[in-house]
């Protein structure tokens, strides 16, 4: 059985884990706003720079080479913007995860040291029945082992589409921009 003193230490633990979770929370909030707020200087200064340049165009010729010009740089900032935004939010994830990781852990852990406890104090006979939890705990432990191996390969996985799609976007705007200037 659980003293009052291991079930106050647990719900410490846990409190002081959704507090920390918290922060985390809101340092991702606080980098968002921060790339956001960056952002939108950036393009409040480029529409101006942009708009500058379109009073000064001449003729069409010169209108659509500075359009084939603003095109590239467009489509390398949205990529930018794109992949900061992915870091920011996996890199939450991350601390979260490994949060859990850390909480799940240590349930297994207690679960564990309970089983053993029970193991100790089970009456004569029942070797048999204790074995058979332990298995299915450990079991259950390999499963859930498992589970967080196979999300942690989907993850890079997709981070590597992610990289890859976003370079092929960069790519293709280069391409496009250098056949608009021929």
């Amino acid at each position: 059985m659980l003293t009052a003193e291991q079930i106050l230490a647990s719900q410490k633990a846990t409190i002081e884990t959704l507090f920390g979770l918290t922060s985390k929370a809101f340092e991702g909030v606080e980098k968002l706003v921060e790339l956001n707020l960056t952002a939108s200087k950036a393009a409040l200064a480029e529409a101006a720079d942009t708009t500058q340049a379109v009073l000064g165009v001449k003729d069409a010729q010169e209108l659509l080479a500075l359009q084939a010009s603003l095109f590239q740089p467009l489509a390398e900032k949205t990529a930018a913007y794109s992949r900061h935004l992915y870091d920011i939010a996996s890199g939450t994830g991350a601390e979260f995860g490994k949060a859990m990781e850390a909480q799940t852990a240590e349930a297994q852990k207690k679960l564990l040291a309970v089983v053993d406890n029970a193991a100790k104090n089970a009456p004569a006979g029942s070797e048999t029945a204790v074995a058979v939890f332990k298995s299915a705990v450990a079991a259950g432990n390999n499963a859930l082992e498992s589970v967080q191996k196979a999300v942690k390969q989907a993850s890079d996985v997709a981070e590597a589409n992610f990289n890859a799609v976003a370079s092929q976007a960069v790519n293709a705007a280069r391409t496009t921009t250098s056949a608009k200037k021929r």
